[in-house]
């Protein structure tokens, strides 16, 4: 394959970032808002905002069944915090029932697993695949509580993480470990932002190297 074409879900969420990053990245981005634009891409993204609203979304647009289809018919695709909510099999959250995941990565996701707004935070992993740490941004994060059998964990919260690290936090005690990045085949999905990290491209590089990789 040369350069691929990688939609972005351009409902809500940070899309212009992605597109941006993906550009960066070495393939043509464009937003994806009907099912013509879908049917063009080699992959997609789909973006951070509300799971929630995303589901909503995805049903005024017309675009939840031709997505489930092109992801069960293996499309790539890589998810950003709700992105990775949208792509699992499950929900674990109290308001799970407003969400209805499109079942393309074999993991229970809990939405909003790190807290409130004001909770969000910042911190460096080591993530497989990638040489040197990335700088994660967590908004509004969740985490994967479980993962099926051919799912590979690629990051997990780091130890100290406390609030010397996030200073607007809760008490982080006992989060060191959560899974916070997942693949499964051609599906990548992380509980944070690497299109808010500006000049670091790396995680929207390794997605395109798996829509190459088709």
């Amino acid at each position: 394959m040369g350069q691929p074409v990688i939609g972005v879900l351009a409902l809500q969420g940070g899309v212009a970032e992605h597109l941006a990053a993906l550009e960066r990245g070495g393939a043509r981005a464009i937003p994806v808002r009907r099912v013509e634009e879908l049917d063009a891409v080699d992959g997609i993204v789909l973006p951070g905002g509300e799971s929630t609203t995303m589901t909503r979304l995805l049903d005024t647009f017309e675009l939840y069944e031709p997505l489930r289809a092109r992801l069960a018919d293996g499309l790539p695709a890589y998810g950003s915090c709700a992105g990775m909510i949208m792509l699992a099999t499950s929900v674990d959250d109290d308001r799970a029932a407003a969400v209805r995941p499109l079942g393309a990565l074999d993991v229970v996701v809990r939405r909003n697993a790190f807290g409130r707004q004001v909770d969000s935070f910042e911190t460096d992993l080591d993530f497989q695949g990638i040489s040197d740490p990335i700088h994660a941004v967590f908004i509004r994060a969740p985490w994967v509580e479980k993962i099926g059998s051919g799912v590979s964990v690629l990051a997990t919260v780091p130890e100290g993480l406390d609030d010397a690290t996030a200073p607007d936090a809760t008490e982080r005690e006992g989060l060191a470990g959560r899974i916070v990045a997942v693949q499964q085949g051609a599906v990548l999905a992380t509980a944070f932002h690497p299109e808010l990290v500006e000049g670091d491209e790396r995680v929207h590089r390794y997605f395109v190297r798996i829509v190459r990789g088709r």
